[in-house]
């Protein structure tokens, strides 16, 4: 991304957007786009006191979750270079899972939609079955099952599903067939461990600086 002679063409904009960094919700300026990422800055908080600090939690895991709303643009990026200026720190990510909605329609929902998949087990009327994670929110996850199971909306269910360390209730609030599948929307009712760790809300609107 940063080969001069490689790379896409940039667009210079001002646009304000959040970047889910270190397990908090960042905002962030966009200094450019191109098609395969963007260069943002992001201020200095108390929490980021030095780049050290960044690239400890970049050691973890160099992928991070953003959101442009001004663009209608969300998703999962690559961090490829941080480095400290005067304004607090440039951040340059690399798109790698992206939502895009053309309609403005995509935070209209209450809070952002991460796509993992995570293995896990569903129970209705006394018989388990196991799932795959689409999705998951703060407020509730998509899953998938093979085959098709007959379940009611407003359904309550218990489930579980260790790779995310989570376990509780939800209700169903929507559900579809294909031919193979079926796909289901759940609602958390209680979960026995907390909130989903790793996963933004994005659902604030952003606050632009003077």
């Amino acid at each position: 991304m940063f080969a001069t002679e490689n790379r896409a063409y940039r667009k210079s904009l001002a646009s304000h957007g959040l970047l889910y960094l270190g397990q908090e919700e960042h905002e962030i300026l966009v200094l450019n786009l191109s098609i395969t990422g963007v260069l943002t800055l992001l201020k200095v908080k108390p929490s980021f006191a030095g780049i050290k600090d960044i690239f400890r939690v970049l050691q973890v895991s160099p992928i991070v979750d953003f959101y442009l709303p001004e663009i209608n643009l969300a998703g999962e990026a690559e961090v490829v270079r941080a480095e400290s200026v005067d304004a607090g720190f440039q951040i340059a990510i690399e798109f790698r899972n992206l939502t895009y909605d053309v309609d403005s329609l995509l935070y209209r929902r209450r809070a952002y939609r991460k796509s993992i998949s995570a293995a896990g087990h569903i129970v209705f009327n006394d018989t388990d079955y196991a799932f795959n994670t689409e999705n998951v929110s703060i407020d509730g996850i998509m899953i998938r099952m093979l085959g098709r199971i007959e379940v009611e909306e407003g359904t309550v269910v218990s489930f579980d599903f260790q790779e995310l360390g989570e376990e509780g209730e939800a209700k169903v609030v929507w559900v579809e067939y294909d031919d193979i599948s079926t796909l289901m929307g759940l609602q958390y009712l209680h979960l026995r461990r907390g909130e989903i760790v790793g996963v933004p809300k994005f659902s604030q609107p952003i606050r632009k600086s003077a």
